[in-house]
């Protein structure tokens, strides 16, 4: 079996070798940038191991596999140009390097492409696997129409919010193991669980994802510190502070929100102290150790032996220590 870091080398070879021929080229330069900005390729190498627990060629499914990471990419592209983001991975985003009508017309091929790549799977698994990806594009549109409805709501919900981060981030990482099982010739029941995991790991992830936006090394995570804050992104740190915080407070957290003209790094310093006083950084850590956790309940139940989920659970495991 290949460990992750050996699947990592293989993935971003297939990825810095795919040609890009088609005119007009200026058209494709910001798809070949974005995807060469790197990344933890977190998608196709869940992919690639879930097949692994079945078949020691995972190399076969590289297209596919690396289908999800372009289809990835290109959510990442739009989301930066509806968040305004000038960073991703410590670089410019293609919105702020070219403009808004190229990050728009440039993710919209990449979209075209992902499918392009995911079609060159075995014909056999061909409509489970386009059913499934259909099925999860879909929901990660939802999730990003939730994520922008909260924007101008003051009462969402930790449910709702758990729910819109499953859609928008969780589905993809359960694709990619579900996908890889499938073209495996796992059985059903390993497959659903497989999802499962990758559902439970994926809420972990974004959970942890949020609370590096306020405690992370802003050279390390490749991006800026404190960017929920500034822009009160209903983030579950910001839900659950509401949720705790005493009447004082909650005034001055609401104070910060309302505030139309503010000193950036005063607001993020201020909230972040409420954080730290209500303890939001503790319950976040809880949140994501308590779908972690979840998650290892459904890949005990995949119906192999235990030796082959070693490099998967070493993976899952490295996931939740990350700094970026």
């Amino acid at each position: 079996m290949l460990t992750s870091d050996e699947l990592l080398k293989i993935v971003n070879h297939y990825l810095d070798s795919l040609p890009y021929t088609r005119k007009p080229s200026t058209l494709y330069e910001p798809i070949k940038y974005v995807l060469d900005l790197g990344g933890k390729r977190i998608r196709p190498i869940l992919m690639m191991l879930s097949y692994n627990l079945y078949k020691d060629n995972p190399e076969a499914i590289l297209s596919s596999a690396c289908a999800l990471e372009t289809y990835h990419n290109y959510t990442l592209l739009h989301d930066d140009l509806m968040d305004e983001a000038p960073l991703r991975r410590g670089q410019q985003t293609v919105h702020k390097k070219w403009n808004d009508n190229q990050a728009i017309l440039s993710g919209d091929s990449m979209l075209v492409l992902a499918y392009e790549r995911l079609a060159k799977c075995d014909s056999k698994h061909l409509e489970a696997c386009l059913a499934l990806f259909t099925e999860t594009a879909l929901q990660i549109g939802e999730g990003q129409q939730y994520d922008m409805a909260f924007e101008n709501r003051s009462d969402v919900t930790v449910e709702e919010y758990i729910e819109m981060i499953r859609l928008k981030t969780s589905v993809l990482l359960a694709c990619a193991m579900k996908m890889g099982a499938i073209l495996a010739d796992a059985s059903k029941e390993d497959a659903d669980n497989l999802y499962k995991f990758g559902e439970q790991i994926g809420l972990a992830f974004q959970l942890q994802d949020d609370y590096l936006d306020v405690y992370g090394d802003a050279k390390v995570f490749g991006k800026k510190i404190g960017g929920d804050i500034t822009s009160n992104k209903k983030t579950y740190m910001l839900i659950t502070a509401f949720n705790e915080a005493n009447e004082v407070q909650r005034k001055e957290l609401e104070t910060w929100i309302g505030k139309k003209d503010f000193d950036t790094e005063e607001k993020i310093a201020a909230v972040t102290k409420l954080y730290n006083d209500i303890g939001i950084d503790r319950m976040a850590k809880e949140k994501m150790d308590f779908y972690y956790e979840q998650s290892k309940k459904y890949l005990d139940a995949v119906a192999i032996a235990e030796d082959r989920k070693e490099e998967l659970k070493a993976y899952a495991a490295a996931m939740m220590k990350r700094q970026k």
